[in-house]
């Protein structure tokens, strides 16, 4: 079965774009404006210690399609009770909140911020074949991510960031086909020149950063890749609500121990506008162009992306933006969006796959004491074809998977540092594609569908 777990690690299709954000899945641990109370003031230090726990069910962790067949008496989704205690911590210079009781004070000569946190798993199996059950069993698990950012001199003319994270992920792959979660580590590294001269009125950065996967299992260890990326982006607030934006990166992407995985220098340049139409909407618009350029000395056939990227959104603000500045927002305004974005991403299947997704999203946040996120959006995958050559193990003609995602996040805060939240997600790859690796004669089925809810509780400050 040694081919088919290839193939089953070749379907993982996880970007190269930060992937941190995948070391925790719960709303709250993602968005430190979620995460964090007022925090313990020591001297020109804030503490921010908290620890949670939740249970709840999934429906189908390994993402498999219900005519998967994945072992001898494996076949289909396992269901599962899940539980997870995450302890975390942070600390931080004085927050704006702090410095607002001495408005007139000039800005510190730095802002730090780090943060650990780790989240242990397992696994109760209710439903589904018992050796699908057993295989559940054994993926308990300790995640968890260990993050810091320095500027140096904010909010002056010139100033500069430097940050760096680490992260382990236990997830199953994106696109099923898997016995096992992918246990990967991700490093992360960056630094950035800042410029803002004129008030503000103009923002010029220039910054380089590094995205290292690591994968665990030595099986998987084609899949390892190294992303450098050069970038510069910026706006120019040529009216009092409006600013011209640009983004343009260029990358290096680099397998070390490379099977099917191509290397490439991803390229991407945007031009657009983000704006405050009123108090009350907001407008994002961008528009480029992107390029792949996959680099193969032996395979005679490469698919490269090469067409329009971009992004519309127009947001509506339930409680008006009382600045000028659209990139204001803070957890008390509320809001619902409506955008759409497009672009591509490398993917550990072939060798890129075309994301063009549509999305809605409101956050409410009322009385000071509940918060409401809800976000969900439908996609296309486009993934070109597969050529057959002497790496791969498996070949197909191009095709597309409809992605569907939803999800929904409440937490009723008891008083200043305790919280009782509510977590459901739902995700959908609607695919009739069957993958069926050579020499064998059982299809692999991309298509899956997962459920899961979660009740929680959990203590910040």
């Amino acid at each position: 079965m040694k081919l088919r777990e290839t193939i089953a690690a070749a379907a993982v299709t996880l970007t190269l774009s930060p992937a941190l954000a995948l070391a925790q899945d719960q709303p709250w641990l993602k968005d430190r404006r979620y995460t964090e109370g007022i925090g313990i003031r020591t001297g020109d230090l804030e503490l921010h210690p908290g620890v949670a726990a939740e249970f709840g069910y999934d429906s189908n962790f390994f993402r498999r399609d219900e005519n998967d067949y994945a072992g001898l008496n494996d076949r289909g989704p396992v269901g599962s009770l899940r539980l997870r205690i995450t302890p975390s911590f942070s600390l931080s210079t004085l927050s704006q909140q702090r410095y607002e009781v001495t408005p007139d004070a000039p800005p510190p000569d730095v802002e730090f911020r780090a943060g650990i946190a780790a989240t242990y798993e397992e696994f109760f199996p209710v439903s589904g074949s018992e050796v699908g059950q057993e295989r559940l069993r054994d993926q308990r698990n300790i995640g968890g991510l260990l993050d810091a950012k320095l500027t140096i001199l904010p909010r002056r003319p010139w100033s500069g960031i430097v940050d760096a994270s680490l992260g382990r992920t236990i997830a199953s792959s994106d696109l099923g086909i898997s016995n096992q979660s992918f246990r990967r580590v991700h490093a992360d590294a960056g630094a950035e020149l800042v410029w803002t001269p004129g008030g503000g009125l103009l923002d010029w950065r220039l910054g380089y950063r590094f995205l290292g996967t690591f994968f665990e299992v030595d099986e998987f260890d084609s899949l390892t890749n190294l992303h450098h990326t050069i970038r510069t982006r910026g706006r120019w607030r040529f009216l009092p609500r409006t600013a011209l934006i640009y983004d343009a990166s260029l990358g290096f992407v680099n397998y070390p121990n490379p099977a099917a995985q191509l290397s490439s220098h991803p390229l991407r340049a945007q031009l657009g506008i983000n704006g405050l139409v009123t108090s009350s909407f907001g407008l994002l618009a961008m528009a480029g162009w992107g390029a792949s350029f996959y680099t193969s000395d032996t395979q005679a056939e490469v698919h490269d992306f090469d067409s329009v990227i971009g992004q519309l959104e127009l947001k509506w603000y339930l409680t008006p933006n009382p600045s000028a500045d659209p990139e204001a927002a803070t957890l008390a305004l509320s809001s619902l969006s409506a955008g759409f974005t497009r672009d591509f991403h490398d993917s550990f299947l072939s060798t890129y796959y075309e994301r063009d997704r549509g999305y809605l999203k409101l956050t409410y946040f009322f009385g000071g004491r509940f918060l409401l996120i809800a976000d969900g959006g439908v996609a296309a995958h486009v993934y070109p074809a597969i050529p057959e050559n002497g790496a791969n193990s498996t070949s197909s003609n191009p095709w597309t998977d409809v992605r569907v995602d939803a999800s929904l996040f409440g937490e009723y805060r008891i008083g200043d540092s305790l919280g009782i939240n509510s977590t459901l997600r739902y995700g959908n790859n609607i695919s009739s594609k069957p993958l069926t690796p050579l020499g064998e004669t059982t299809p692999n089925y991309l298509g899956w569908q997962q459920f899961e809810a979660y009740l929680g509780v959990r203590w910040f400050m």
